[in-house]
């Protein structure tokens, strides 16, 4: 028992770790407020506790669009109330329509300004709005919600700090693992292995939710790069080429769609298997190389298979027997080649980006 709840800790320690700062962040938040005696300081811990995100270039973003939010439907709402009669349940329909639609329309072209329609409501419509006045209600609001920004970030920048590199890497590192586990899939349907097409269609569901998690990483390690918090390269071409690769996949698996015929598959199998298995450690090893910040290893093996390919592909051509096979399955053998030859450039620039993510930057390695 004891050493399944060492597992779990050590499985979780991201979670853990945000759990432990978003907890950090409300208490301070809470504290504070009530310190500064501020009307509805709940405010300020709640903010505190929705910009707590998983990494500081997240809660940098989530602050700034909290605070622009609350901004402006403060200001707008505070005018509203002010210039807009709403003495009675009639006018005050009126003038919560008035407050809504401008501010709705707002958060619908910008996101960053969601919580601006929420906020002005809140300072037409609560009792601290109607007793404080609009404008010093209004001016309270964004107190409380600047005060929850900042502890959320200070917690973020200060109490066991999770930088976006390093979610970026992991989650990059996790989209070369599934793919490495395609392109097994792939190959073995192409030759008719054991489990050959299982969990294809799984494998690119999960493909395309880490791929958004790469984007979303990518965002945040931009904005704390912008920040200067972090010397990191910048992590967009990395994600261009893991879509690249991704694109490489879904044109070898159209090729890869059923078995080859037999006479072509026993000339083809060795060089397949070597692509295959090549390809996987390589995926494999290029994870664990940008996750550990290691060396990325080379293409050689992967390479050498597809050489292998060629030449056998060359030897089919040579001897008439693609000219005996049906369009389709010709078709399929050549538009397999050019998708390997496509992954080739990809994998030498997937290799490139791994080594300048690896030791292209100087940002401290958060504790694991």
């Amino acid at each position: 028992m004891a050493s399944q709840f060492r597992d779990w800790v050590s499985n979780r320690r991201a979670e853990l770790r945000l759990a432990f700062r978003i907890t950090i962040a409300g208490g301070i938040a809470f504290v504070l407020a009530h310190g500064f005696s501020l009307t509805q300081g709940y405010w300020a811990v709640i903010t505190a506790v929705i910009v707590m995100q998983a990494s500081v270039g997240g809660s940098i973003k989530a602050a700034i669009d909290r605070f622009l939010g609350t901004f402006a439907g403060a200001i707008y709402g505070a005018l509203v109330a002010a210039l807009v009669p709403h003495g009675s349940v009639v006018q005050l329909g009126a003038a919560v329509v008035v407050a809504l639609a401008p501010l709705a329309l707002l958060a619908s072209i910008k996101a960053s300004f969601r919580v601006a329609p929420i906020t002005a409501l809140i300072v037409l419509l609560s009792a601290s709005g109607q007793s404080l006045g609009p404008f010093a209600s209004a001016i309270e609001r964004v107190l409380e919600i600047t005060l929850g920004n900042v502890v959320g970030v200070v917690v973020a920048l200060f109490v066991l700090p999770a930088r976006a590199h390093t979610l970026l890497t992991e989650s990059a590192a996790q989209v070369l693992r599934l793919n490495a586990r395609l392109m097994t899939a792939l190959m073995n349907a192409l030759i008719v292995e054991p489990n050959g097409s299982a969990g294809v269609a799984s494998l690119h569901a999960s493909i395309r939710a880490s791929l958004k998690q790469v984007e979303t990483a990518a965002d945040e390690a931009s904005r704390e790069r912008k920040a200067h918090l972090t010397d990191a390269p910048d992590p967009e071409p990395l994600v261009r080429t893991l879509y690249r690769v991704r694109h490489d996949f879904v044109m070898i698996g159209r090729a890869a769609s059923g078995p080859l015929p037999d006479a072509v598959r026993d000339r083809l199998k060795s060089s397949i298997l070597v692509i295959r298995d090549s390809a996987n450690a390589l995926l494999s090893e290029l994870g664990d190389a940008l996750q550990k910040r290691a060396p990325p290893p080379t293409s050689d093996a992967f390479v050498a298979g597809l050489s292998a390919y060629v030449k056998e592909m060359d030897a089919l051509r040579t001897e008439h027997l693609i000219d005996e096979l049906p369009g389709d399955t010709v078709g399929r053998l050549y538009a397999l080649q050019f998708g390997f030859e496509q992954f080739r450039q990809d994998l030498d620039d997937l290799i490139e980006r791994a080594g300048d993510m690896g030791f292209g930057s100087r940002l401290d390695v958060e504790t694991r």
